[in-house]
This record gives structure tokens, C-alpha cells and sequence, in this order.
């Protein structure tokens, strides 16, 4: 039997460099879907063909359209998402034949765990914490924030995207976005990303930013932590969940984990994968473990950030930062997706500059999904 053909549908983002080299070391054919004509997990040897594809931004039925077309063109064996674009590729499954794996679930079952109020309403149901949610604009969320500090963020967005933190008292916004109101716990913010298949987890990272760009982490340190564990281990099992699957949670300082968001989709978690892991536990169920590195950082990134600090207090401990950690995207059998990045992230990198906003926020604004499940 040949080895499969694979479609990743983003190729912007380390983290799909990572998932890309994973399973060209698997054997396996790796495509890549982008609307960027170029990009960097395009640089890598591991990929063997990248194929322009119209954004969902341009329409969402156009995008399905283009990667059902690649997915024929390429004979396509499994589809891999791999960021905010997820929740457009789980429509496919109507345009390509049924021996195509979208490994990611189902529309009725990934939408909600997307949707922030809908993810409380899940850990509710499931017995896991969540701080109180209740929807902008309802009785119920005028209360909560009378009585105490809340954060309001858009029920869709990501890389902190709208994101505000209200003092008890302070009124809240009228915003035409939807937005929830959620009680502000205070604690430790940890991140987490897994690869499920029907409810078991085949794979867990649990990490923590130790370096921001804005609001998006730029330099991470694994953590292992058994109560997170429990807590992610329970959810996903009582979702059944196939595919990647990510948690933002807060620790309290009694040790209490409460869940305050969902990304059913990679994050940077999965850099701190034994990279050829991922791929076994993809196709084959077998676990994916950590490699041996505690601390990764995104090079270019922490180098902005030195920049910006050149010479002032703590110019120094991002310089020790910086020459003291690995980079996500160098490896030395696969460079050039490190030696190119600047030119092939140009075309974020420039609205990023043109937004005044950093490059983890603007990343993913074509493929992001913000309109709900219509299809129009």
C-alpha cells in the first residue's frame, strides 16, 4: 500500500511546519493549502506541493470549493488542519469522497467548542469548572459585572482579539460583535494542546508563555501539572474528540482548574511533540510524547522584542532568552524555512506594520472564523 497523501490546509504558521515535517518523516506525501502564494512551511523539503487557494475571507463557499478541488487534483487521503481555519475545513466533508479523512470533528460537534459561551455550557454538562458566562446584552451579564470583575471577548477570536478586563462595577460595552461576560479568575494562565482520537488522548503538552508579543506568547516553558491533566483528560473524553484540541485554563491559588476557553485546533503546544510522534499518533494511535527541551521560543520574534528594548532594563534577560533557547522553526537537515522566514511571512509582517498590531494577531484575520456557521 503507498503511503498516504496529506493535505495541510494552512502553511503560514510554525506550528504547521512542525505537523508537515512530522509526517514527510512518516512517509508520507505532504500538500499544502495556503492563500498566501508563498509561506513558510512552503520553504521546508518536507512539503512536495503547495497550492494556492482563495481565503475564506474572499467567501467561505469558494474556500471549500478550492480545497475540495485540491483534495481530487492531489488524491488526498487525510486533510490536517492546522489553525483558526479549522472551523471552515470541518464543511468539507460534503465535497470530497468518503475514504477522505477531515481529522477534525464534525460541524454540529467542533462549532460549539469554538463558540466561547457554548464551551462553558459544555464544561457545565461534561463536570468539569468554568467561570460564569453569560452573553453580552442579557440580564444575567449585567448582574455578574455589577458585582464583580468580568473579562468581555468576542464569542469567535483568537490571539486575544477584543479582549477586555472590567473592574466590578464598570459598565459594560455595547458592541454589535457577540461577546460574552465572564467572571475574572484570578491565578495561573496555562495553555495545552492534544491529539485525541474518539475521546482518548494520544498526546497532551501543558505550557505556559514566559515572553508576549501583545497578547500572543512568543517564548514557552512546558509545565506538567496532574490536576490540568484530569481536567483536560475528562473533557475530551466526555466530548469524544477527534483531532487537535487545546485549552486555556486558569489555576486558583486553592489549585482549582477552570476552563476558559477552547482551540479545537494546534497552538504552539505542539512544538514541545517528539516531532515524528505526531504523525504515528495521527494515523496509527499510538502515543505522542514530549521532546527533551522545557523551553522554546519563536527566534525572530524574540528578537523584535530585544529590539525593542535595546539597551534599556531588561534588555538583557531577552538577550539571554534569545541565545539560550531553541528556535521553533531551525533545524539543521531542513533550513530554509528558518533562512527565508522574513521573506515568506512578508505579507503578515506588512499588515501587521500597516495595522499597527502584532504578527500573532493579524496571522490568521483571512482564515479566522467570525460570522457563525453560515456558509454564505
Amino acid at each position: 500500500m503507498s503511503a498516504p497523501t496529506i493535505l495541510l490546509t494552512l502553511g503560514r504558521l510554525p506550528k504547521g511546519l512542525d505537523v508537515a515535517r512530522s509526517f514527510a518523516a512518516a512517509g508520507c506525501r505532504v500538500v499544502v493549502a495556503e492563500p498566501f502564494s508563498r509561506h513558510l512551511v512552503g520553504a521546508s523539503r518536507a512539503v512536495a506541493k503547495s497550492v494556492v487557494v482563495r481565503p475564506p475571507s474572499a467567501g467561505k463557499r469558494g474556500y471549500l470549493e478550492d480545497l475540495a478541488r485540491v483534495v481530487r487534483e492531489e488524491g488526498v487521503d487525510w486533510v490536517i488542519p492546522i489553525s483558526e481555519e479549522t472551523m471552515h475545513v470541518t464543511f468539507l466533508r460534503d465535497l470530497v469522497p468518503e475514504h477522505v479523512t477531515i481529522f477534525t470533528p464534525p460541524p454540529a460537534a467542533l462549532l460549539p467548542l469554538y463558540d466561547k459561551h457554548g464551551f462553558t455550557r459544555l464544561c457545565a454538562e461534561y463536570g468539569v469548572r468554568a467561570p460564569e458566562t453569560f452573553m453580552l446584552g442579557t440580564p444575567e451579564a449585567t448582574a455578574l459585572a455589577a458585582r464583580c470583575k468580568v473579562v468581555v471577548k468576542p464569542i469567535h477570536s483568537c490571539a486575544g482579539r477584543g479582549v477586555r478586563i472590567l473592574e466590578a462595577g464598570q459598565p459594560l460595552p455595547a458592541d454589535d460583535v457577540p461577546c460574552v461576560v465572564q467572571r475574572f479568575v484570578e491565578g495561573n494562565i496555562f495553555s495545552s494542546c492534544a491529539i485525541a482520537r474518539e475521546g482518548r488522548i494520544l498526546g497532551n503538552i501543558l505550557y505556559r508563555g514566559a515572553m508576549f508579543q501583545g497578547s500572543v506568547a512568543i517564548l514557552f516553558e512546558r509545565v506538567e501539572d496532574a490536576r490540568l491533566t484530569e481536567w483536560i483528560t475528562r473533557f475530551v473524553a466526555a466530548a469524544g474528540h477527534t483531532g487537535f484540541i487545546s485549552f486555556d485554563l486558569i489555576q486558583d491559588a486553592a489549585g482549582e482548574v477552570w476552563g476558559i476557553e477552547c482551540n479545537p485546533r494546534t497552538t504552539s503546544g505542539i512544538h514541545f511533540f517528539d516531532n515524528p510522534t505526531i504523525a504515528r499518533a495521527v494515523l496509527d494511535n499510538t502515543p505522542a510524547t514530549p521532546r527533551a527541551e522545557a523551553r522554546l521560543q519563536q527566534f525572530y520574534s524574540v528578537l523584535t522584542a530585544l529590539s525593542g528594548v535595546m539597551f534599556r532594563r531588561g534588555y538583557f534577560a531577552v538577550l539571554r532568552q534569545l541565545l539560550g533557547t531553541r528556535d521553533v522553526t531551525f533545524d539543521r537537515r531542513d533550513p530554509m524555512p528558518a533562512l527565508t522566514m522574513t521573506w515568506t511571512t512578508w505579507p503578515i509582517i506588512r499588515l501587521a506594520m500597516r495595522k499597527k498590531a502584532p504578527f500573532g494577531e493579524v496571522a490568521t484575520l483571512d482564515v479566522g472564523w467570525f460570522e457563525g456557521e453560515r456558509l454564505d
